[in-house]
């Protein structure tokens, strides 16, 4: 598995230079955000409020995107709002996004659960003059003046299925893939990008069954995936969409004793993903820091709201190159969490 896994990091590393932050830390030195306030251009002669809306808060993944955004705010001079829903709902997003119209902020930056309900409500923002972007997961297009992305989509989407193959050492078995919700643009895209890319590259791997969704809830991917072993007793892998996702696909190969037996790959932060990785219930976990996509979302706001354009390759304090190819916006490459690793990272 050694092996493999400096294959496919040597590959991703060469593949993504140019799209990508261009330094992905080694394992003994992770990413983080700057407690120092990095150079950058002052403020105009105010201060700007920018609301940053998550999908949900109160998961680990949230959290940590809100210590980033947070901090931002501190760098940069600007006064951040983080609000969102307690749980993954396009309808409550909407409402408060239009209190965010009425109370008037300079930007909203929003991760939406559901891009087409979330549209109108968008436009209505721009209306109002307000900057509007998304982050984590894309809006409509014609929502948005940028699009925050954590990772290249094709080459995420392409590593989840790369790794399985290798992982399970045959590309004719039956897999499951477990996401967090069926209306999440990001999360569909990585799945819709993999599966494409896997009827080419892998054509007789096995979808058990369509994508199931578990509603961002750690629970509800334990319960669906007890569910999948119980219907399929063959399934040789699941492939977890959604940081809860793969750590309750875990909890399940650990109630069935199939540890080593189904391989459970997903996204995943290293803080919530040492236990399983260290017994393997966990095969690998793929991500990125949260926490400096909420600070990256911050700065383009910034930008954005101060007249300046985003433009490929340009180096942003903090975080490093970023890709940009009209509004699409790209922080950086995925990191693989292993046993090995996972305790380097620290969030």
């Amino acid at each position: 598995m050694k092996k493999v896994l400096a294959i496919l990091l040597a590959t991703l590393l060469l593949g993504t230079l140019v799209v990508a932050c261009g330094n992905d830390p080694p394992a003994e030195d992770p990413p983080a955000v700057a407690d120092d306030p990095p150079a950058a251009d002052a403020p105009a002669d105010r201060e700007w409020t920018i609301a940053v809306m998550p999908k949900l808060i109160g998961i680990p993944y949230f959290n940590a995107s809100e210590v980033g955004a947070l901090q931002a705010g501190r760098d940069f001079g600007v006064n951040v709002l983080y609000v969102g829903p307690t749980a993954a709902d396009a309808t409550e997003q909407v409402r408060m996004l239009e209190d965010l119209i009425v109370q008037g902020v300079d930007a909203i930056a929003v991760a939406p659960n559901d891009p087409d309900a979330l549209s109108p409500v968008l436009q209505r923002a721009r209306d109002a003059g307000i900057v509007v972007l998304d982050w984590d997961t894309p809006a409509n297009p014609e929502d948005v003046v940028y699009s925050i992305n954590q990772v290249d989509l094709d080459e995420f989407a392409q590593l989840y299925f790369d790794l399985m193959v290798q992982e399970v050492g045959s590309e004719d078995f039956e897999f499951a893939i477990i996401t967090g919700g069926l209306n999440a643009a990001n999360l569909n895209g990585w799945i819709d990008a993999g599966l494409a890319y896997a009827a080419e590259r892998y054509p007789n791997l096995t979808l058990v069954t369509e994508r199931i969704p578990t509603d961002e809830s750690q629970q509800l991917a334990y319960e669906r995936a007890l569910e999948v072993l119980t219907a399929h007793p063959n399934i040789r892998a699941i492939l977890g969409y959604s940081t809860p996702v793969p750590l309750g696909v875990a909890m399940a190969l650990r109630e069935r004793d199939m540890i080593g037996q189904v391989v459970n790959i997903g996204s995943t932060t290293p803080n919530d993903s040492v236990e399983f990785l260290e017994d393997g219930s966990l095969t690998f976990g793929l991500l990125w820091d949260p926490a400096l996509l909420g600070y990256l979302t911050v700065w383009a706001a910034i930008e954005v709201l101060e007249g300046r354009s985003l433009y490929d390759g340009q180096n942003v304090p903090g975080v490093g190159p970023i890709s940009v190819n009209g509004q699409i916006v790209v922080m950086g490459p995925p990191s693989i969490w292993t046993a090995e690793n996972v305790r380097n990272y620290d969030f």
